[in-house]
């Protein structure tokens, strides 16, 4: 029987998978894969998915679209930097030219050469939603951990994990079933906690642990506030906070309102707001205990970007607020905020202006107190669409007064967007992006930048060897 299956193409394997799935309560239990030994398929190079969503049927063709293999925001993270072996790992989206799919892939940056691997495909995601993208976590003893998502409770969500530790040569496969949005957060000492998206009546905030990635519990709810909520999530300590929105009835995500803030410092046992009162879930209430922001009073949606912490181990939270959901002029420019907890209270400061929601950058704050935005907030080639120009901004005040530190990219081919922060960032590999023409399919490269975003490189499309050096924009 090994054998007959082993011989098996993928796509048989996973067409018997969807019939087995069907007669098992599809999405409700997590359903053990057999460890089969997998083959380790390397990519011929760097070349990002590119993706739309929601056709506009004006100029600006769609609500967003462009070079999405970093993409979305709503999962976290991508990259990690690992200090024990000297590279940063990262995961993204390409394309599968010949099946027209989805391919989960992984690479690896090696800060001591300079160099970069020849990516790892993990998975062919049978897909062209770009909302599958995977994410990435290290365990304790270094093994590499990659959550495929799904977008919906239609297609099968994977867990992969690296069959040696600091190694993206070969990988296991876990665990089959299904989330969508994914935030694997490993806790030293304790295992996973598993934040994630389920769909049923909009979107639902779950969250399950797990002590090796292979046994895990039930899904216990968190928040689902009228239609439902994206969330990011991110770490201080032994703490672990959500920022979260609310898709109000009955327009739902396009008109997502407010901010909600929760962190938990025992692996999700208990939630709390950030004054320390204990939360009782699942959030399901407009106006709780964990709101920070009521951006409906304001008449604005509110677009998440970035949850870190300042000096103190204080929440700060990078958002974007807009007038509309349309992409083009008639919305106005969008404005950019951090939402700073100051021990007392929430402060609200604008950052600067951009021309699109879905602009998305990140906050990283260092261990001086400086405060850095990376994203494209100059209109790009493709004005008034997806992306733009990376720009770095920082602010030495806690936000409350901003500089242009730097113009990152300038004279670009296509728009830059979905700037995404690795864990325990290096600072020579301290962001990463995609490019991509937001009003027609393209070619789509992938960049990083350093700390001071006076370098960029782009990784090699082709890999001609192992392992090569990225080429340097100038």
């Amino acid at each position: 029987m090994e054998q007959r299956w082993s011989a098996m193409t993928d796509r048989h394997q996973f067409a018997i998978r969807w019939v087995f799935a069907g007669l098992a309560l599809w999405g409700d239990l997590a359903t053990l894969v057999a460890a089969e030994p997998e083959t380790a398929h390397r990519d011929t190079g760097y070349r990002g998915v590119w993706y739309s969503n929601q056709s506009s049927g004006d100029e600006y063709r769609y609500k967003y679209s462009g070079g999405f293999a970093t993409y979305p925001h709503q999962s976290v993270p991508c990259a990690i930097h690992a200090a024990q072996v000297g590279k940063t790992f990262f995961c993204y989206s390409g394309w599968n030219e010949t099946e027209s799919s989805l391919l989960h892939l992984i690479g690896e940056f090696d800060h001591a050469t300079g160099r970069v691997s020849r990516p790892t495909i993990v998975l062919d995601k049978q897909t062209t939603d770009a909302h599958d993208n995977p994410t990435l976590m290290l365990d304790d003893a270094g093994h590499v951990w990659i959550f495929s998502a799904s977008h919906g409770t239609g297609r099968p969500s994977w867990i992969h994990r690296s069959r040696q530790p600091w190694s993206i040569a070969g990988f296991e496969r876990i665990l089959e079933t299904n989330f969508s949005y994914p935030h694997p957060w490993w806790l030293p000492g304790r295992g996973f906690l598993f934040l994630q998206t389920r769909y049923g009546k909009g979107r639902g905030l779950f969250q399950q642990t797990s002590p090796d990635g292979r046994t895990w519990s039930p899904r216990q709810p968190l928040a689902h506030i009228e239609q439902g909520d994206y969330q990011i999530t991110w770490r201080h300590g032994d703490r672990l906070g959500t920022i979260f929105d609310q898709h109000p009835a009955p327009v739902g995500l396009n008109a997502r309102a407010n901010i909600y803030y929760a962190e938990t410092r025992d692996g999700g046992a208990n939630w709390q707001t950030v004054t320390g009162d204990r939360l009782q879930l699942p959030l399901t209430a407009i106006d709780n205990p964990s709101r920070v922001y009521d951006s409906q009073s304001d008449g604005l949606l509110v677009y998440l970007k970035d949850l870190n912490y300042d000096r103190r181990g204080h929440p700060v939270v990078l958002y974007l607020a807009a007038q509309g959901y349309e992409s083009g002029p008639r919305n106005g420019a969008r404005r950019w905020f951090t939402l700073h907890w100051t021990g007392e209270n929430w402060r609200r400061r604008e950052v600067t202006t951009s021309d699109h929601n879905y602009d998305h950058g990140f906050l990283a704050i260092d261990s001086d107190g400086n405060w850095q935005v990376l994203a494209p907030t100059d209109p790009g080639p493709q004005p008034w669409t997806t992306g733009g120009e990376m720009v770095l901004w920082t602010s030495e005040s806690e936000g409350e007064t901003w500089r242009r530190e730097r113009t990152v990219t300038a004279g670009s081919r296509f728009n830059h967007t979905y700037a995404r922060r690795p864990l325990n960032a290096h600072p020579g590999f301290w962001g990463i992006w995609a490019d991509g023409n937001p009003l027609e399919p393209s070619e789509s490269c992938i960049y990083f930048t350093n700390q001071r975003g006076d370098e960029v490189w782009r990784l090699p499309r082709m890999m001609i060897a192992d392992w090569m050096t990225p080429e340097r924009v100038e």
